[in-house]
């Protein structure tokens, strides 16, 4: 192989599996359907793994809450709360559905570029337990990928922890990636936010 070759190889290759989109999550089958109202209420962030994380991140992240409201019996309405100390971070985004089940476009508020493109995939659901949710955001320079684990409680069976983990997997993400918040001294105040 040419030296040039080589070289414009070494320095090009980054670049260009940066730029990959994300693989379709295998051994998970496509939802037939999504009952946007089942799914609607009060999920709890249980764990999150993403391309853009990594062990330092574990400190920053306490545990934090998840309200979908579903508007218009359409679009959802995403609120997260969390408690940082005494005081209450909150932030939101509105969630448009697409022709797919379970599959949401951001809505872009301004706070990012016109080009970022965010799609929220639910991959798998049961309403009652646990979701996982896929979100895969392009940006002008790469692609972000996240996965996310809700339960309706704090607590959810070992199974879908593993469920979770097999879904990063999917994504090429690695325990590298992973955050998982700290609830054991923490109980939910619903005066704090």
């Amino acid at each position: 192989m040419d030296p040039w070759w080589a070289l414009w190889l070494i320095f090009t290759l980054p670049q260009i599996l940066e730029g990959q989109t994300p693989t379709k999550p295998q051994g998970f089958p496509q939802l037939s359907n999504f009952e946007s109202d089942k799914f609607q209420g009060e999920w709890f962030v249980l764990g999150l793994a993403g391309n853009s994380y990594n062990r330092e991140h574990r400190a920053l992240l306490n545990p934090y809450i998840t309200l979908f409201e579903l508007k218009n019996n359409s679009h959802f309405q995403v609120t997260n709360s969390m408690t940082r100390g005494k005081r209450c971070d909150i932030w939101s985004y509105t969630l448009i559905p697409t022709s797919k089940p379970g599959q949401f476009t951001v809505e872009n508020k301004g706070e990012r570029s016109e080009t970022d493109k965010e799609d929220i995939q639910v991959i798998e659901t049961d309403y009652i337990k646990f979701s996982l949710v896929l979100s895969i955001r392009q940006t002008s320079s790469h692609t972000i990928t996240r996965v996310s684990l809700l339960g309706r409680n704090w607590r959810i069976p070992r199974k879908m922890v593993d469920r979770f983990i097999c879904l990063t997997r999917t994504q090429n993400l690695t325990k590298n990636n992973f955050v998982f918040p700290d609830v054991t001294d923490w109980l939910p105040d619903p005066k704090s936010c």
